[in-house]
């Protein structure tokens, strides 16, 4: 349904984001006006730029599984177009309604992609090699083929790239990168596993830096935390004209020593082995492989294969983490989010992950980091058998005879130990010895509100990044059914200045995916300050009512940890919400910032939205400001 949109005046190809501002700029910018472009990182997907009070905003228009398009989080509709003609109706997650296209410059006609000429190649090689078919009969299994041929095509066409060299390991890529030339920038792909798992190997200042990258649940593929592609050569694409947390751009590819074979592990059904490709026939674009799509004409798929006797597999896997090197995380420009270091530090491969921790492994050290109505936290080391790591140690008081407080701990205990996301604080076990104590990693510059009280100089940028993460975190949870209902900014505890996590899960409840939300059985001891109306209304809480509390916890960040609505009470705070009045923007707040948590603080469930709106908004933002 999307083939007539090169017709389109306002579709300009495949134009960067950037591109797409200087010609909303030069036809005046205003408010409303827009342009459609193809995505960059979305396979036969859209994105949609918008101009809007003198600023640009940019929407991906997703292809669904059903052949469906839509922004995220909003309706589907069966072509792009169908999605502008609603938008012009409706601003439905918008920041305004469509109203004036943007139409190309007289003469100019849609950008091509790089990948566009060579795709309708490689689809005919491919039909002419695997089917046999000449003539007419060519043509119309292309036709008929084509939505699968495309995505066949395009998530192997990486195979053909001469900066992706295959199963080699991590010590085999370093001397390739090293040798010949040493071009800050320099770059090459390798495949880590057969599930899907490659890296990005960058040369930096004479190092290499080892980038992962991850294919998700839904097959799409990403650094840690960084923009999601469906395809290598589409992520290596964008990397090249934006580092978007790299050190660098790519700029030079390192190609394959001449007459290497490549071996590539594929993770497809059995007949599909491993195969070999040479430079040479990879440089023809021929790969001699058997599909699993159906024969033209039939419902029936081509028969399995025997294996090729040319194949060489590697049966030993490759090893699930990959330390990333102590000079790339001490560096000043390098980030977490950037590499491996996400990892949870404190899973050692030589050891099964236990929910106790031996006491004759924990060493407890002098003075407390904090302390609560259950106890105290104080500072440890968690002694494994090749290392040990700093922990933080929460103990029950010793003369705290109520077993509800007990209950409560282990509850905390048992809800974190079903977590496991770069931006939750990680649950490393159970001790029970002289106290109880729940034995937690330790992210040692405290509550995020404490340290931007102290750090009155930290940037807009370092903020925004640290929301971000915690929306990423939040995300976690609402996929995963878990409503936290005590997110404020004193339970997000900083590792780094530039990597948050979400802590204290007292209050967390497990949700039925059926029901989505949890309903209390009365009013408690709560942070009335940061609920949803409906949380005290009704006592009901969901995910949406975790984004309210975000919309909280983002003010409290951008006022620099200020207290809301300070000097008030809390029945005086649910008098000001059901008027429509909210907290005025902190000081010096950037407007979207402020937007978006107003957007937050809908007042109707049904309307406020998820988690999967929010985060994507928050990391657009964060991109645009980090150049």
């Amino acid at each position: 349904m999307a083939d007539n949109v090169s017709a389109l005046p306002f579709f300009y190809g495949n134009i960067t984001r950037e591109e797409a501002e200087v010609y909303l700029r030069q036809a005046g910018m205003n408010n409303g006006l827009y342009l459609l472009r193809q995505s960059r990182n979305y396979l036969g997907g859209f994105a949609l730029s918008v101009s809007n009070s003198g600023r640009f905003y940019h929407y991906t228009i997703e292809r669904q599984p059903n052949e469906m398009y839509a922004i995220a989080g909003g309706k589907s509709h069966r072509c792009p177009t169908d999605v502008i003609d609603y938008h012009s109706q409706e601003m439905d997650g918008l920041v305004c309604l469509l109203k004036k296209p943007c139409n190309r410059p007289k003469n100019m006609q849609p950008k091509v992609g790089p990948f566009e000429d060579l795709k309708e190649r490689l689809i005919r090689e491919y039909v002419k090699q695997t089917w046999k078919l000449q003539g007419p009969a060519l043509e119309q299994a292309i036709i008929s083929q084509r939505p699968q041929l495309e995505k066949l095509i395009a998530t192997t066409a990486h195979e053909k790239m001469p900066w992706f060299h295959g199963t080699i390991t991590r010590e085999n890529s370093e001397p390739r990168l090293q040798n010949g030339s040493r071009t800050n920038g320099k770059f090459l792909i390798r495949q880590r596993d057969q599930n899907g798992s490659y890296a990005l190997c960058l040369l930096h200042e004479g190092q290499v830096m080892h980038y992962r990258i991850d294919k998700d649940r839904t097959g799409k593929l990403s650094i840690p935390d960084g923009k999601k592609f469906d395809t290598l050569w589409q992520l290596v694409e964008h990397y090249s004209y934006k580092p978007d947390g790299l050190l660098r751009v790519l700029t030079e590819p390192c190609p394959r020593p001449d007459g290497e074979t490549v071996l590539i592990g594929r993770p497809v059904p059995p007949w599909n082995h491993p195969i070999l490709i040479t430079k040479k026939t990879a440089a023809a674009g021929i790969r001699t492989i058997i599909s699993k799509l159906p024969i033209p004409g039939t419902k029936n798929p081509r028969p399995p294969v025997g294996p090729n006797p040319y194949e060489t597999v590697e049966r030993k896997s490759s090893p699930v983490h990959e330390e990333t090197s102590n000079r790339m995380f001490r560096s000043k420009e390098a980030m977490p989010m950037d590499t491996e270091v996400y990892e949870s530090p404190y899973a050692d491969p030589d050891e099964l992950r236990s929910s106790t921790v031996d006491r004759n492994q924990l060493f407890l050290e002098d003075g407390e980091l904090g302390s609560g109505n259950f106890g105290t936290v104080m500072k440890g080391i968690y002694k494994m058998r090749k290392t040990e790591k700093p922990v933080a140690v929460k103990i029950l008081k010793n003369d705290d005879n109520n077993p509800s407080v007990r209950e409560e701990m282990l509850r905390e205990a048992n809800v974190m130990q079903q977590l496991d996301n770069p931006y939750i604080v990680r649950m490393i076990g159970i001790c029970e010895a002289e106290n109880l104590m729940l034995v937690m990693e330790l992210a040692e510059l405290g509550p995020l509100n404490k340290f931007l009280q102290k750090n009155k100089n930290t940037s807009v940028k370092n903020i925004t990044e640290l929301v971000h993460q915690v929306s990423m975190g939040m995300k976690y949870l609402e996929e995963h059914n878990f409503v936290h209902r005590d997110l404020a900014a004193r339970n997000v505890l900083l590792v780094t200045q530039h990597y948050a996590k979400i802590s204290d899960f007292g209050l967390s409840k497990a949700v039925a995916e059926e029901q989505n939300y949890y309903k209390a059985k009365g009013h408690g001891k709560w942070p009335v300050k940061w609920y949803a109306p409906e949380c005290i209304n009704y006592f009901k809480f969901s995910s949406k009512s975790d984004v309210w509390s975000f919309g909280v916890l983002m003010w409290e960040a951008f006022s620099f940890g200020q207290k809301p609505y300070k000097g008030m009470k809390g029945n005086d705070v649910m008098q000001m919400l059901e008027s429509g009045k909210r907290m005025e923007p902190p000081v010096n707040c950037p407007t979207e910032m402020y937007d978006l948590m107003t957007t937050c603080w809908t007042y109707k469930v049904e309307e406020r939205p998820g988690f999967a709106v929010v985060e994507p908004r928050l990391r657009e933002y964060y991109y645009d400001i980090a150049q």
